[in-house]
C-alpha cells in the first residue's frame, strides 16, 4: 500500500445510549470493517462516539474537518424522524455545499428492503475539502448503502462508487478501491494509471 495516497477518515456514531454505555456501539466497527475491505489506501482513523445533541454533532464534524483534516467523514445514527434524531440538521449546519444525490440513492437502495426507508433523512455535504455523509444506524444497512446491490437486476449502485471521484473534485487524495468490494467510477480523464 506504500504507493497509495494516505487517507484520513473520520467515523462518528451518534447515539444517546451507546455514548453513555447502555449498549455497545456497533456503528463505528461496522464502518471501519467495510472501509478497510473496500479501500486500498492506508487509512488513518479518527473516531467519535457522541450523544444525539446537535451542538455536539456539529462540533465533532467541525473538529474532524477543520482540526483533524479528515478527507472523508461518515456518520451513523440519528437520521430518522424521532425528536432526538438530529444528525442531518447538525450536518447541514456546518455545510459549505449540499450533495443531495447521496441521500436520494441511500433511500433508493434501502427501499429494496423496507418501505420505511422513506423515513430516513440522511444528507451529504461538503465542508472545506472534506465530504461528510450521514449513513443509516444498522451495520447491515451501512454495508448495503455503501456497497449497493451488485447482483440485483438491474444492479443498484452503492453510494461509495461515487465517493472517490467526489473527493478528487474537492481536492482530496486519490482513493483506490478493491473492485471485488466496490468499483469506483471516474471518467477516463480522471483515472490514474498504475505502473504494471
Amino acid at each position: 500500500m506504500a504507493d497509495f495516497d494516505p487517507l484520513h477518515i473520520g467515523v462518528v456514531s451518534v447515539s444517546d445510549r451507546a455514548s453513555t454505555g447502555v449498549y455497545e456501539d456497533k456503528g463505528i466497527p461496522a464502518l471501519k470493517e467495510w472501509l478497510a475491505r473496500a479501500v486500498r489506501n492506508p487509512i488513518h482513523w479518527e473516531t467519535r462516539l457522541i450523544p444525539d445533541e446537535p451542538d455536539d454533532i456539529s462540533a465533532a464534524l467541525c473538529d474532524l474537518v477543520d482540526q483533524a483534516r479528515c478527507d472523508l467523514v461518515l456518520t451513523t445514527g440519528g437520521t430518522g424522524p424521532a425528536p432526538r434524531d438530529v444528525t442531518p440538521e447538525a450536518t447541514l449546519a456546518v455545510a459549505d455545499k449540499v450533495m443531495p444525490g447521496f441521500g436520494e440513492q441511500m433511500r433508493q437502495i434501502s427501499l429494496n428492503f423496507v418501505p420505511t426507508a422513506i423515513l430516513s433523512r440522511q444528507v451529504a455535504v461538503i465542508r472545506g475539502k472534506s465530504l461528510i455523509i450521514n449513513l443509516p444506524g444498522q451495520p447491515k444497512s451501512i454495508a448495503e448503502t455503501l456497497e449497493g446491490l451488485p447482483t440485483h437486476q438491474p444492479p443498484v449502485h452503492g453510494i461509495f462508487a461515487a465517493v472517490p471521484y467526489c473527493v478528487d473534485l474537492i481536492g482530496g487524495p486519490y482513493i483506490e478501491c478493491d473492485e471485488t468490494v466496490c468499483k469506483a467510477f471516474r471518467p477516463k480523464s480522471a483515472q490514474r494509471l498504475r505502473p504494471t
